[in-house]
């Protein structure tokens, strides 16, 4: 068998005759040995080789196993290595101390070579459930985030809507999303929208949120009429303490005419070709919590080119700098009439890299959905 291919252990002690031992009682099950006599060479032979187990001395000159282990764990390459403790001391105090490090077992010296088989086949098995079920996880989370990224409308699929989108997910199953919907050939509707908490359960109701907008969001409706309609839906779907926020602006290129309603949403940016950018400030209620309800409208007569953006709070929030996005508006205004000349597709990016400079460590979902006259 390749070497690749087979298990390897990492016997760690000072004494070579506790080493060969090990050395030939393993191997001859197949294993590929890996020895080390001191803890600086074992923290090193693990973080290059990355064993698949380790059996560690505890009683070793200088470095001793619990110092090992410490270094192991602090080090993301050597950290989910399991380890097993040699010992000759059988006290429970030393045991609770190895296990509180992130020791998996305990063998005592003397050892029996068919003891040591048996409890490194044990937690090898216990390694490999492990690992198994943490993949078959990573690939369901993988495949939630491509069924999302899947749903996204982008400026290709509808290029007469003239817009440009800038959409980052902090986590596998992102909460905040948008829409851009082809109401009729000269009249869009463009959504950005905000669930409380992120979690498997929010990015599977984000599609039947979707489905909503398209059902609802149609020439015989207003926009009012249109959240208020799919608000009264939310109310019966949504689980006890989920509800949603969201900007809704339907533009209609005929009548040259902006109409923006808010769900306890953001406000969105109106940057006009002639005139300075400023937020559109409407009041309203959130989606999903109660069935009287209100929403704010603004009617805005809009010239081609005015500029639009809907954005989530991720955008301009921050816990770890204490940022609330009210504190914030000057700057999101300041940056969005900078990018006045950069074309609809690159301007969301463009306001995203010069918000958060050199320094972007995003701590929520980002949406920013910019629209062009």
């Amino acid at each position: 068998m390749p070497a690749a291919s087979r298990f390897s252990i990492l016997a760690v002690d000072d004494n070579p005759s506790n080493l060969k031992l090990l050395e030939v009682s393993l191997g001859k099950e197949g294993y590929r040995i890996l020895t080390a006599a001191d803890g600086p060479s074992a923290r090193e032979i693990a973080a290059t080789e990355k064993p698949d187990l380790i059996l560690l001395d505890i009683i070793m000159p200088g470095e001793n196993g619990f110092d090992v282990i410490k270094h192991l764990k602090s080090n993301s390459a050597t950290a989910s290595i399991p380890v097993i403790f040699l010992t000759g001391i059988n006290e429970i105090d030393y045991k609770l101390a190895g296990f509180k490090l992130g020791a998996v077992d305990y063998i005592t010296k003397p050892f029996h070579p068919l003891e040591v088989l048996a409890r490194v086949r044990l937690h090898l098995k216990l390694s490999i459930a492990t690992n198994s079920l943490i993949a078959s996880q990573a690939q369901k989370l993988k495949e939630i985030t491509e069924a999302q990224t899947s749903l996204l409308t982008t400026p290709d699929s509808h290029p007469k809507a003239h817009f440009g989108v800038y959409y980052l997910t902090l986590h596998e199953a992102g909460g905040d999303f948008y829409e851009v919907l082809p109401i009729s050939e000269d009249i869009y509707g463009y959504v950005v929208a905000d669930f409380s908490g992120h979690d498997i359960k929010t990015s599977y109701m984000v599609a039947s949120i979707k489905a909503l907008l398209k059902q609802n969001c149609r020439p015989v409706y207003g926009p009012v009429e249109s959240i208020r309609m799919i608000n009264d839906v939310l109310v019966e779907i949504l689980p006890e303490g989920k509800y949603l926020t969201a900007c809704y602006g339907k533009l209609n290129r005929k009548t040259n005419q902006m109409t923006i309603v808010n769900a306890g949403h953001p406000p969105a940016v109106y940057v006009p070709v002639k005139g300075e950018p400023s937020f559109v400030e409407i009041n309203g209620d959130i989606l999903g919590v109660f069935k009287d309800v209100w929403f704010g409208q603004k009617n805005i007569d809009v010239s081609p080119g005015d500029r639009f953006y809907l954005y989530s709070d991720g955008l301009v929030e921050s816990c770890r700098q204490k940022i609330m996005w009210t504190q914030a508006q000057q700057d999101l205004i300041a940056v969005c009439n900078k990018v006045r000349d950069i074309s609809i597709r690159e301007a969301p990016g463009k306001i995203v890299q010069l918000l958060h400079k050199e320094v972007f460590q995003p701590e929520d979902d980002i949406v920013i959905l910019g629209i062009e006259v």
